[in-house]
């Protein structure tokens, strides 16, 4: 499991609004609603880079 934590990358908010092309509000909306997965360390998120791959993925999936 250390390897697996290793291997995993975290984004910022402000990265992942930047990939998705959204605002930061936006992130935070889809965290707080429970559609893109996150981790809190203090007061900040921290989200998987797969979350957020997995997350574009079914959204485009679902309006093709």
């Amino acid at each position: 499991m250390t390897n697996e934590l290793a291997d995993m990358r975290f984004l910022t908010v402000a990265e992942v609004a930047e990939m998705m092309r959204v605002s930061k509000m936006t992130v935070y909306r889809l965290v707080h609603s429970g559609d893109l997965p996150a981790i809190r360390f203090g007061r900040s998120f921290r989200v998987p880079e797969s979350a957020v791959q997995a997350a574009v993925h079914n959204h485009v999936a679902d309006t093709a």
